[in-house]
């Protein structure tokens, strides 16, 4: 297609059918499916050694449903710790190779000589991918419900479910991001290979190393005298706004706030802010949803601007036949 070429119609037209194609496409293949055996056996576990601490320590709580995502017993850790830790690869396995691998098959020419525009192409390939992931979040939520009913012997309650609804959506957008990254790589790197391996390592990076690279820069920074409070506040509000920048982190506190509605803050309290409050009761969700609207708006921010970063280096490539 000419790059000068006026454009007729919507450029979304097709769209639906790249989606499903693109998701048929992941739920048939043999690397989808290694995946998912690998994620839904970890959950699995993760989900029984949750079920067994409960009984074994809880008595009487009004969110018990809700401790299957947080509850850990070694050496597995928390259902919600492992999709925070493995849903990344599941989504970089989906996209590294979105682009770069119709341009390794030779396919890419065919395809834009169909009456679709590159928008309708990279868009349905995104939209595809993030259906299966949230196809496979769905069923793992939904075993989530059966095990705790079966095992607990009790239904969750409405807030419970209001709260792990929003937790769902909140881990797809979080795996939103890595997809958006991964096909961002995919764009600009034509080997599949060095795209998969540049994913990971950022992957890496903040998923391993970034606990440890934020205090170091935040000591750097704003040094904190532990005889001056407020420079031992300025310290780790720093180390807190340098952390951030990991999606992970990010995620992290979502869950957090979500997963405990006895949790009132991400970061630190003071007594002020503690007056005329009930030390353990519960939050109301929406509360909830507004102390972590910042963190949700940063994973929805960083993956528009991925997902644009792909969009702008797609669209000034030149695809000859």
């Amino acid at each position: 297609m000419s790059r000068n070429a006026r454009r007729e119609g919507s450029p979304f037209k097709g769209l639906g059918t790249i989606v499903l194609k693109e998701a048929a496409d992941h739920m048939t293949s043999a690397r989808m499916h290694m995946i998912m055996l690998l994620v839904l056996l970890t959950a699995v576990g993760a989900v029984y050694g949750a079920v067994s601490h409960i009984r074994e320590t809880t008595s009487e709580d009004p969110y018990l449903f809700l401790k299957l995502f947080t509850v850990a017993r070694d050496p597995l850790p928390s259902f919600a710790s492992f999709l925070g830790f493995l849903l990344p690869l599941v989504a970089i396995a989906l996209g590294f190779d979105a682009i770069n691998g119709e341009y390794g098959r030779r396919t890419m020419s065919r395809l834009l000589a169909q009456p679709i525009y590159r928008d309708a192409l990279l868009f349905g390939k995104f939209l595809g991918a993030l259906m299966v992931i949230a196809i496979a979040l769905l069923t793992l939520w939904l075993a989530m419900t059966g095990f705790g009913i079966l095992f607990l012997g009790l239904p969750p309650s409405g807030p419970e479910i209001v709260r792990s609804i929003a937790y769902l959506a909140a881990t797809l957008v979080y795996a939103g991001v890595w997809l958006a990254l991964a096909m961002a790589f995919s764009t600009m790197i034509r080997s599949a290979a060095t795209a998969a391996l540049t994913a990971l390592s950022l992957w890496l990076v903040f998923s391993v190393f970034w606990s440890m690279i934020a205090p170091l820069v935040a000591d750097f920074v704003s040094p904190a005298n532990p005889y001056n409070p407020v420079s031992v506040l300025a310290n780790f509000q720093v180390h807190q706004a340098i952390a951030r920048i990991s999606p992970q982190t990010l995620y992290g506190e979502i869950s957090a706030m979500l997963l405990d509605p006895a949790a009132r803050s991400v970061g630190p309290l003071f007594v002020s802010q503690l007056r005329g409050a009930i030390i353990g009761a519960p939050l109301p969700t929406l509360q909830s949803l507004m102390i972590i609207w910042p963190q949700i708006s940063g994973l929805v921010a960083a993956m528009v601007l991925l997902f644009t970063l792909a969009y702008v280096a797609f669209q000034r490539q030149e695809v000859r036949a």
